[in-house]
């Protein structure tokens, strides 16, 4: 009994110093145990940025160049957004458009706008059928996956008015029908900025449907090497045959979901708002941003950082989004556009006056 004693006291203190040594550890298991769920609920976006890398790889066979134009696009794609490409003749606004268009295993459609151009000329029209005497409709060119609309500012605003519906709702409605445009649908546009003769402006309306406005330049000299001797060494062959799809629809749908389920902090959501906002507000503008524009700025944000392999975004996919996602949705006072200034330094100088969140 007395050799037991002093023992029953010592075996009480190792159990009360286990005791104490559990709490901390067991808090310590759990918050490893949250970082573990936390880290398996990010989003694998990996293979979505092999994607777009192997895209990019794609068009650089062809294409020399022209890389802001070429990530526009895959931005685009992945925010479900169409896009307004304009730049002079001669700079490869089309073959790019076509040559983007055949890295995805879909439908492409091409019109040529011109100013005789009806609007059953893209959407399609009902004709009678004589076995039957019942209207059948056939389906215009506007029905593809990927269609590309070239000199779109060529066509009158009665066919400018006809693209309304397919851009914003996916869909047409003739003689009271509604067709579904199966997805994915995308509307590339080009336009010629310099060449007034035979072109209409299009509608603000209109333009506030195009997710992005894309300006290409010319290439610079080596690039413009570049492309001497690469059409040089092919000697006339065609470049369609050297371009391989590298997405099908369902991928592309399930990387969508994945760009939409990209994180965005409160915080970011606020400086995408200040920026929109301050656009109605500038004195230098006669025309600011729609919400439209706040929603293409956070998508098209979503999308660069999904691209990047980032799950959540960050200021500067913010910076990279708001000039294309702007240029084409302000319009200038006109006291500012007879001194030559552009909307592009009036988006930078918004952007400088509002604080960068960290």
């Amino acid at each position: 009994m007395d050799e037991n004693t002093p023992q029953e006291p010592q075996n009480n203190k190792e159990e009360t110093t286990g005791t104490e040594n559990v709490l901390p550890t067991s808090e310590s298991t759990q918050t490893q145990s949250e970082n573990t769920m936390d880290f398996q609920n990010r989003i694998p976006l990996e293979e979505l940025s092999a994607a777009a890398t192997s895209i990019r790889e794609e068009l650089a066979k062809i294409i020399i160049g022209q890389q802001e134009f070429i990530e526009l696009l895959i931005v685009a794609l992945l925010s479900d957004g169409h896009v307004l490409i304009e730049g002079v003749p001669g700079i490869a606004k089309t073959v790019t458009a076509k040559l983007f268009a055949k890295t995805l295993d879909t439908e492409f459609g091409r019109i040529q706008f011109t100013p005789d151009l009806m609007p059953s000329d893209v959407l399609g029209t009902s004709i009678l059928n004589m076995k039957t005497s019942e209207f059948e409709f056939k389906p215009g060119p506007i029905f593809s996956n990927i269609v590309l609309i070239d000199e779109i500012n060529r066509a009158p605003a009665k066919t400018q008015a006809a693209l309304f519906e397919a851009m914003e709702e996916r869909q047409i409605t003739i003689d009271g029908t509604k067709y579904e445009m199966q997805p994915p649908f995308v509307v590339l546009a080009t336009q010629n900025p310099v060449e007034q003769e035979g072109t209409y402006a299009l509608p603000e309306a209109q333009l506030d449907r195009f997710l992005f406005k894309i300006k290409v330049d010319y290439p610079s000299l080596q690039e413009e090497i570049s492309i001497l001797k690469t059409h040089h060494e092919r000697k006339g062959s065609s470049p369609k045959g050297l371009i391989k799809a590298v997405l099908n629809p369902e991928k592309l749908a399930h990387f969508r979901t994945q760009t939409q389920k990209v994180i965005i902090e409160e915080k970011i959501l606020n400086y995408i708002a200040e920026i929109v906002v301050k656009t109605r507000t500038h004195p230098h503008l006669y025309l600011g941003g729609s919400p439209r524009a706040s929603l293409a700025i956070m998508n098209a944000s979503k999308a660069f950082a999904a691209i990047s392999g980032r799950d959540f975004v960050i200021p500067e996919d913010v910076k990279r989004a708001v000039i294309p996602v702007l240029r084409h949705r302000l319009i200038l006072s006109p006291e500012r556009e007879m001194e030559g200034m552009t909307t592009e330094q009036v988006i930078d100088m918004i952007v400088q006056s509002i604080e960068i969140p960290r």
